[in-house]
């Protein structure tokens, strides 16, 4: 039963990632719908409440729950019911996760650009290679690559709606600074993942962020216009060619 309230909540929350989980293995959904579910859970924490101390009671909340889990026991919840796969290493790699939301709770800017880069390899990376991780792959410089840029072009994304909750999501909002950000992300993205099935499924959901970082390379105005995102039909051809042909 967790296992289907977690795709119920994914289904609502995430529908890129749904997609992602339902075009894997079913052994794949069994590991990926939970995590997605739970990265809903915290990543909408921090903005359910105008009171910085509830939100951060709310993300601590995750934090204490994933100690938990690490450590062989749980708490009654139809989200952390289901991550009972975790290991402790993955678990320590989603308590970054949550820790990094706290950028959310507040209205300051990133410290640099170093903090950026962190916040967007542990709210995304991490929770890729704890997928693979779980699914028996191998985290490799590629997959991590993948993980960062898959974030970076749903951060991209979001910069609209992040201003307009008085948010300054951009160390340095000039067209070239983000053109920059998009082409080094494109650059670093690997030729070929050698992942073997189910372990590429927790790849998937980076179908169409090349198309999306591409267009941010291109013309950066698109990201402050809120015109960047792909169509359904590009994001469509790409989860088939990551699922069927594993070019990611």
């Amino acid at each position: 039963m967790s296992l289907q309230a977690c795709a119920e909540l994914v289904a609502r929350g995430d529908p890129r990632r749904f997609r992602a989980a339902m075009a894997g293995p079913l052994k794949a959904r069994e590991v990926l719908l939970p995590l997605y579910a739970f990265n809903i859970e915290v990543s909408r924490a921090p903005w359910l409440t105008e009171e910085p101390m509830i939100a951060e009671m709310r993300l601590q909340w995750w934090r204490d729950a994933l100690e938990e889990v690490s450590d062989g026991r749980g708490r009654r919840h139809e989200v952390v019911d289901a991550l009972g796969f975790l290991d402790r290493e993955s678990a320590g790699l989603l308590d970054q996760l949550v820790a990094a939301r706290r950028w959310d709770i507040y209205k300051d800017p990133f410290e640099d650009a170093g903090h950026f880069t962190d916040y967007l390899t542990q709210t995304s990376a991490h929770l890729m290679e704890a997928g693979l991780r779980a699914l028996g792959g191998t985290p490799d410089a590629g997959t991590r690559a993948i993980g960062f840029g898959a974030g970076l072009a749903r951060f991209l994304l979001a910069i609209p709606d992040l201003e307009a909750r008085g948010r300054v999501p951009l160390v340095d909002g000039r067209a070239e600074t983000v053109a920059g950000l998009a082409q080094t992300a494109l650059g670093n993205w690997p030729g070929r993942v050698d992942q073997p099935m189910p372990a590429r499924a927790a790849l998937f959901e980076a179908a169409g962020a090349k198309a999306i970082l591409q267009r941010a390379a291109r013309t950066p105005g698109l990201v402050a216009q809120g015109g960047l995102d792909a169509s359904p039909i590009s994001e469509r051809l790409s989860l088939m060619g990551a699922a069927f042909l594993g070019r990611i």
